[in-house]
Order: structure tokens, then sequence, then C-alpha cells
């Protein structure tokens, strides 16, 4: 007697499921399991950043096989050889990521009075070690590296907001010449950048902010031809910025802000022609102006040097310059009018900072076409005249048009009753102009027209006619 069809297929799915649950735990039973030497030493280090959780209880088999988030394994061929298809694989510990950073994140998460683990030999083919928020409450010092037996295969080396680590890099970080990251950032480490550091031609990643680290910079970054974020902001570190950073041609990132460099920012900078972000804000540079070569880097998006007294105008730069998203030039000491070319070519503009200068003029009405800022900040200066902005414009960024401590400014009749304007505290606050400051808006017209027509003769027209378009301008 036949099995109806449905039973029949029934039954021959739960042969075919049993199959394949043997099957795998018959592999399970065959695969290599992690050494004994390297359970060990991830108990320990475990153990290490917090013994109140009973580790070995919650995770007492191969580690390889059931682990906390964050120990990560991978999987290595016996006698070295990849392509031997006899070869049999060899478990290894090859991350290890302490620090609890979400919930997409559950690293193992670290005590108050963490402690720095021991890695022993076994632990040989560790490629990244990550502590987030370990060391915050009792003093750790920072390891000598050269202990370390793992040195050859590292690629990430990653220290985050550990603020009671404490001691100095030394030369022993060039011992790392397979890393690509290295992040110490949020710790009280001090002394000097070591030279060695410019050595890992691997870099990609160099992250040393928020440190105490103080002397020169290291003179030869030239070696780090693969690095692309360059990152020593929020430290003590003094003198010149060295020529050779102009050597790092793939650098996308540049953040030397607030330390105490000296001298001029060296025009070797031109070369980073892949840079994107440049802040080189709150440090020392002489009254030097703001830097020409900045024209030439037409891939920049950003741009801080806000609080360092260069002095000078604000030069004509900014027709390569259109990508520009931020500027701050807060503090710099600048002098003389706003470039109308700063409205008329910075159209992805998001953030425009000209604060705390002594500039003076109008407001330039090209500003007022700038549809995609979302800040301008012209606060203490000397500028006078009628605000550009548009109803529509100052109901979009309300209070983030800043124009306080510029007496001279005054607000257009029509754009004070507006109700949108209540929300632009700054705008509400200025004085209402008189007759002979608003300008005739026909002649306004005109002007603007000529003014951009001039602008497009200089782009077309070129070098060689120069004398022709200065003749139409006067």
């Amino acid at each position: 007697m036949k099995l109806p069809t449905m039973a029949s297929s029934s039954l021959s799915l739960l042969l075919l499921l049993l199959f394949i649950l043997t099957f795998f735990f018959s592999l399970s039973l065959q695969q290599p399991r992690l050494s004994s030497d390297e359970q060990e030493a991830v108990y320990t280090a475990l153990e290490s950043i917090n013994s109140a959780i009973p580790w070995r209880t919650l995770f007492p088999d191969d580690l390889c096989l059931s682990a906390p988030h964050g120990v990560v394994c991978d999987y290595f061929p016996s006698n070295g050889n990849a392509t031997d298809p006899a070869t049999s694989l060899i478990p290894h510990i090859v991350e290890l990521n302490f620090g609890f950073v979400s919930d997409y994140t559950p690293n193992p998460p670290c005590f108050p009075n963490s402690t720095f683990p021991h890695f022993p030999s076994s632990l040989s083919h560790l490629r990244k070690l990550f502590f987030y928020r370990c060391f915050t409450q009792n003093p750790v010092p920072l390891p000598d590296f050269s202990d370390f037996n793992f040195v050859s295969d590292m690629e990430e080396l990653v220290f985050l907001d550990n603020p009671e680590l404490f001691g100095s890099l030394n030369a022993s970080i060039g011992k790392f010449k397979s890393l690509r990251r290295l992040i110490l950032s949020g710790s009280k480490v001090s002394g000097n950048i070591p030279n060695e550091v410019t050595n890992l031609s691997n870099l990609e990643q160099l992250t040393l902010s928020g440190n105490k680290l103080n002397r020169g910079l290291p003179w030869n970054f030239g070696g780090l031809k693969k690095l692309k974020l360059l990152d020593l902001s929020n430290n003590l570190v003094e003198g010149p910025v060295p020529e050779s950073l102009g050597q790092l041609s793939m650098l996308l990132k540049l953040d030397l802000s607030s330390n105490k460099l000296i001298g001029e920012i060296p025009e070797s900078l031109k070369d980073l022609q892949s840079l994107q972000f440049m802040d080189l804000s709150f440090n020392s540079f002489n009254n030097s102006g703001i830097p020409l070569f900045l024209g030439e880097m037409p891939r920049l998006k950003e741009l801080y040097l806000s609080g360092n007294q260069l002095g000078g105008a604000i030069p004509e730069i900014w027709d390569t310059l259109g990508g520009i998203l931020g500027i701050g030039f807060s503090g710099l000491g600048l002098v003389g009018k706003i470039p109308p070319s700063m409205g008329l070519f910075l159209r992805n503009a998001v953030y425009i900072g000209l604060d705390n200068n002594k500039l003076e003029g109008t407001v330039p009405k090209e500003f007022g076409g700038l549809d995609n800022l979302q800040e301008v900040n012209l606060q203490n200066n000397q500028l006078s005249g009628v605000v550009p902005f548009s109803a529509a414009f100052a109901a979009a960024i309300g209070s983030k048009v800043k124009l306080e401590g510029n007496p001279g400014l005054c607000i257009d009749r029509n754009l004070r009753s507006a109700k949108t304007v209540v929300a632009a505290s700054s705008l509400r606050n200025l004085r209402v102009c008189n007759e002979t400051e608003v300008p005739n808006p026909a002649l306004f017209s005109d002007a603007s027209s000529l003014h951009l027509d001039s602008y497009l003769t200089i782009l077309f027209l070129g070098f060689w006619s120069f004398p022709i378009v200065v003749a139409l301008l006067s």
C-alpha cells in the first residue's frame, strides 16, 4: 500500500533535515579546535578588563565556535601552504575588541578598574586590538609595544576615550610594519610623536587627537604614501608644520587644530591634491595672510583656519573652490571688504564663519543667493549697510544668521515686518534702514548684472585680455 503523496513529501523533508544536521555535527567534531593556550589567553584578557563577569562559565566551549561579540577567529593553513588542498586549517584569534559601544557593537564591557591585558606569545596571529572607554578611573600605563609578539601581523591598534591611559609612544611602534590604522585618542599620553611612526608605510589612518602630546612634529612624513587621514588635533604640539606633509598625495583629511604650531602655513600643502578637509584652526601661525595657494586645491570641501592671527584681506581665490561646504575664518584679524566672489562661487556652502574680524563695507548681495547655507556668522566686525537676505532665507535658517556686533548694519522695513523674521533673532534686533541707506531697486539690479557680467568677462577673456577687463571695470 502506497503512502499518500503529502505524507511521502513530509517524510522526505524530515530525512533531508536529519541528514544535514548529522553532516554539520560531524563536521564540528572534525573541525580543529582553538589551542588551549590561546583559549586561556583570551579568558585572561577578558578577566583583566572585567573580572565581574564569569567569562569561563558563560563561554565554556571553543571560543572560535562560541565567543563574546568582539572576539574574532580566522583559519590558517597548518603547514603555511594555503594552496595545498590537503592542508588542514587551524583556528587562531585575530581580533580582540573591548568596550561596549552600542547595541550594534556589544563588545565585552570594561569594568571601571580595568587593567591592560597581558598578551602571551600564543596570541601570535592578532590583527586588531580595540579598547573603548576601558581605562576611565584608575591610571593605566600605555604598554611597551616591544613586548608584543604579534607586531608583524597587527593591522589595527585602536584606543578610544581612555582618559586614565598614560605614558608615551616610543620607537617600538615602528615595528608594526603591517599597521593600517593607529588610533590613540582621548587619553593622558604625552611626550613626542616618535619619528618611527613615519616608517609605517602601510598606514592609512593616524589619529592621535585629544592627548597631551607635545614637542615638535616628525620632519619626514614622506614615507606614509598610503595615508588618507591625519588627525593630531587637541594636543600641545609645537613648532612649525613640516614641508614633508605636502608629500602625502593620498591624504583626504588633515586636522592639526588646537595645538601650538607656529610659523607660516607651508606652501607645500598645495600638493595635497586629494585633500577634502583641512583644519589648522587655533594655533599660532604668524601674520602671513590667508594662503593664496588654497585656490589651487579644488577638491577642498571644508577649510578651517580660525583662531590664527593671519591678518590681511580675504583673497580672490574662490572661482576654483566651488565644492566648498564649510569655511571657518573666525578671529583671523582680517581687514577690508568681503569679496562678492565668495557669494558668487561658493554655491554649495553650508557654513561660512567670518566673525570676530575687522571686516568693513557691506554684506555682498551675492550672499543672499547662497541657498544651501545653514549658518552664516558675521558677528563682531565693522560691517554696514542693508542686510541682503530675503524673508525666505531668514525663515529657513532662523537664528543661524549671526550679525550682532555690527552697529552699521540695518534691515529693510519689509523684511523687518515679515513674521518669519521673529525666529531670526539677530535680524529682528537690527535697526530699520532709513531711506538713504536703501538702494534704488533699478540701480541695484543693474549693478548686480554688471558685477556678474564683469566676473564672466574675466573668466572668458583670460589672462591676455586682462588690460581690457580692467578698463571695463574701472
